[in-house]
C-alpha cells in the first residue's frame, strides 16, 4: 500500500509547493508594489519641506488605494509585476498664516481666492503668492515675471506710492487706477500646478469672481506646510517602506528555500 500511495503523495507535495510558490510570488508583487507609492510620498514630502518658506505655496499629499480586480484589468502598468494602484498627488488649498512685512507691495488674500497673473504668452496664472515687485515698465510682477491683473488689464503703478484697499482698489499717488482681480474655482481638482505656486485651468473651464475675501496690504501668506507634521509623515512613510522591503526580502528567501526543496523531491 505504501508503494502505491508514495508517488501520489510526492506529486501532491510538488503541486503544493507550486501553489505555495505562486502565493509567494504574489506576495513579492504586493510588497514591491507597495514600495512604489512610498517613494513618491517621500519625494512629495521632501518638496513640501523645501518650499516651507515659499510665499503662497500649497502642500501636496499622496493618496494611494489598490484598485479593484475589474479596475486593475484595465489599468496600464509600467511593469508586468506591478499591482495597479491609484497613486494620486493632490493639493491642499487651506490658507497659510499671514505674515506682516510692512512692504506696500506685499499683498495677501484672506479668504478663498486667487490673484490673477498673466505670463509672458498672455495665459492666465492663478496664485496666492503676493510678494510683488515693480518691473522696468512699471507693472506689478511676481519673481517669475508674471504681471498682476486688474479689472482693466495688468496693473501699472509707474513707480508711485501704492495703496491697496481691503476690497482690492489700487491707488497710486492718491489716484485710483483700478481694482485687483481675485477669483475662485468651484472644482479645485481641475487646477494644475505651474512651478511651485502657480495654477492653470484647462481650456473651457473658467474661474469666477471671489466673494467674501479681503486683501491685506503689507502682508504675505506663508506656505501651509506644517514642518512637524511633514517630518512625522516622512518617518512613518519611511518605516512602512522599510517594512515592505523586509517582507520582500523574507519572501524572497522563503521562495529560494522552497525551490531547493522542490529540487529534492524524489
Amino acid at each position: 500500500m505504501g508503494g502505491y500511495y508514495l508517488p501520489r503523495i510526492r506529486m501532491a507535495q510538488a503541486l503544493l509547493n507550486i501553489n505555495t510558490e505562486k502565493s509567494m510570488i504574489k506576495g513579492l508583487y504586493r510588497s514591491a508594489s507597495a514600495m512604489l507609492p512610498r517613494i513618491k510620498q517621500q519625494e512629495t514630502i521632501a518638496n513640501n519641506l523645501a518650499n516651507v518658506s515659499t510665499p503662497g505655496f500649497k502642500k501636496d499629499q499622496v493618496f494611494t488605494r489598490e484598485l479593484t480586480r475589474a479596475q486593475a484589468s484595465r489599468a496600464p502598468r509600467q511593469n508586468d509585476w506591478e499591482t495597479p494602484m491609484i497613486d494620486q498627488v493632490y493639493t491642499r488649498y487651506t490658507q497659510g498664516n499671514l505674515d506682516k512685512t510692512g512692504n506696500p507691495l506685499d499683498l495677501a488674500i484672506e479668504g478663498d481666492g486667487f490673484f490673477v497673473m498673466e505670463n509672458e504668452s498672455g495665459a492666465a496664472i492663478y496664485s496666492r503668492t503676493g510678494n510683488f515687485q515693480v518691473d522696468a515698465a512699471g507693472f506689478l510682477t511676481t519673481s517669475e515675471g508674471y504681471r498682476l491683473m486688474g479689472d482693466g488689464g495688468p496693473i501699472n503703478v509707474e513707480g508711485g506710492n501704492v495703496a491697496v484697499s481691503e476690497t482690492g482698489q489700487v491707488e497710486v499717488n492718491n489716484d485710483v487706477i483700478g481694482n485687483i482681480q481675485v477669483v475662485t474655482v468651484d472644482d479645485k481638482t481641475q487646477l494644475a500646478k505651474v512651478g511651485q505656486t502657480g495654477f492653470v485651468l484647462p481650456d473651457g473651464v473658467a474661474a469666477t469672481p471671489a466673494v467674501n475675501v479681503t486683501i491685506k496690504q503689507g502682508y504675505i501668506e506663508i506656505s501651509n506646510v506644517n514642518v512637524v507634521k511633514e517630518m512625522v509623515e516622512m518617518i512613518i512613510s519611511y518605516r512602512n517602506y522599510e517594512a515592505d522591503a523586509k517582507a520582500l526580502k523574507a519572501q524572497d528567501e522563503s521562495l529560494d528555500n522552497l525551490f531547493n526543496q522542490v529540487g529534492r523531491v524524489r
